[in-house]
């Protein structure tokens, strides 16, 4: 049977059986089988994947594997910017446009929080997930690689760590949002950008107290809510500066 050897880098072998991690092994190799078909048969979701150079040369993910052939499997670059001639896919056309599955709603809240578009719901299925995904063009941030392996998914991060600060850190650093940081322009209940609006149009909706003491106020154009920069605000911009932070923003 045609065989072909593989090595992956950095975090990608957290996704590997052990005896696969840190090393070159050999694996046979399906018929006609595709360089994308072995590494996601391997465990490795696709998503998580940056580059791939097989006997030295990089390939897409059509590449069909021959037997002896060499396969070098990289991650994402947080600091290297990969030609565009060997990218497995476009760049994406607006940053920060993400769908989080049914168990990271912390996460959401919090990348909405710096003013991110991130769709949550806590019932959503996984098919689900990759619809919206693909028809809308958004990435995938999960914990569950069967979830990336779909193949209407193009772009996606699964989240190794557990607790949502460390979260935070690696999707900004993956998706390079640093610069697009907009912290409270969106609602953290339904995602709907925030306007700013006349104290007087929603004094009505606001507590006594709340009225008396601020001014500034501004309404969800999806869910109408209405925000205003009370004392909990310096809170958040405490926590905003510790996420960005941690992500190794100054």
């Amino acid at each position: 049977m045609a065989t072909a050897h593989f090595r992956f880098y950095a975090e990608l072998n957290n996704f590997l059986a052990p005896s696969h991690r840190q090393r070159t092994f050999g694996h046979p190799l399906s018929r006609d089988a595709t360089v994308k078909h072995m590494i996601e048969a391997l465990g490795v979701p696709h998503t998580e994947v940056e580059l791939i150079c097989v006997n030295g040369v990089p390939v897409d993910f059509s590449h069909r594997l021959q037997d002896g052939e060499r396969v070098s499997v990289y991650p994402a670059f947080s600091s290297i910017d990969i030609h565009p001639s060997v990218r497995l896919r476009p760049e994406m056309a607006a940053p920060g446009r993400f769908i989080a599955d049914a168990h990271l709603g912390q996460l959401a809240k919090s990348l909405r929080m710096l003013g991110f578009d991130v769709l949550y719901r806590n019932d959503y299925s996984d098919a689900e997930v990759a619809r919206i995904a693909a028809e809308e063009g958004r990435a995938v941030l999960t914990r569950d690689r069967d979830l990336l392996i779909r193949k209407e998914i193009v772009r996606g991060c699964y989240l190794h760590a557990v607790d949502v600060e460390t979260q935070m850190a690696e999707v900004i650093v993956r998706f390079k949002l640093a610069p697009h940081v907009r912290a409270f322009s969106r609602c953290l209940t339904c995602n709907g950008e925030l306007r700013a609006v006349d104290k007087q149009e929603v004094a009505h909706r606001v507590p006594h107290h709340s009225r008396q003491f601020y001014e500034h106020f501004f309404e969800c154009a999806g869910c109408a809510q209405v925000y205003w920069e009370g004392s909990h605000v310096a809170r958040m911009r405490t926590r905003v500066a510790r996420m960005l932070r941690n992500a190794g923003v100054d």
